[in-house]
């Protein structure tokens, strides 16, 4: 398991930035494909991003396609979440994650979770 802290997080209007950080730590970094997870009040838990380091192949949510940019720096261990032109409904707390597969159920994640980090879009 690796252990992931996000921050970054904040209140913004419509159409304004923020940019999301994810520190880890634990096992080696540079080999883990690293993810952006968001979960809305009243909703589930739903993918936003993923970055393969070792490669740099990316994936996001249509939802957010355009707008958000993952991206990583293994000197410093971090991972980022640039998201732009943002929208109230992309108000959520955003959760970094660790070895993010693809199955067929989905999305999932192995490596384990951060604590969050708050994100507010106002209208």
């Amino acid at each position: 398991q690796v252990q992931l802290v996000e921050s970054g997080g904040g209140l913004v209007q419509a159409g304004g930035s923020l940019r999301l950080s994810c520190s880890a730590s634990g096992r080696t970094f540079s080999s883990v494909v690293m993810g952006w997870f968001r979960q809305a009040p009243g909703k589930e838990r739903e993918f936003v991003a993923r970055i393969t380091l070792n490669g740099g192949t990316t994936n996001y949510a249509d939802s957010v396609k355009g707008r958000f940019t993952i991206s990583g720096d293994n000197a410093k261990n971090t991972v980022y979440l640039q998201m732009s032109s943002l929208k109230p409904e992309d108000t959520a707390v955003y959760y970094c994650a660790a070895n993010v597969q693809a199955t067929i159920r989905g999305w999932v994640v192995y490596g384990g979770w951060g604590q969050g980090t708050q994100v507010t879009v106002s209208s």
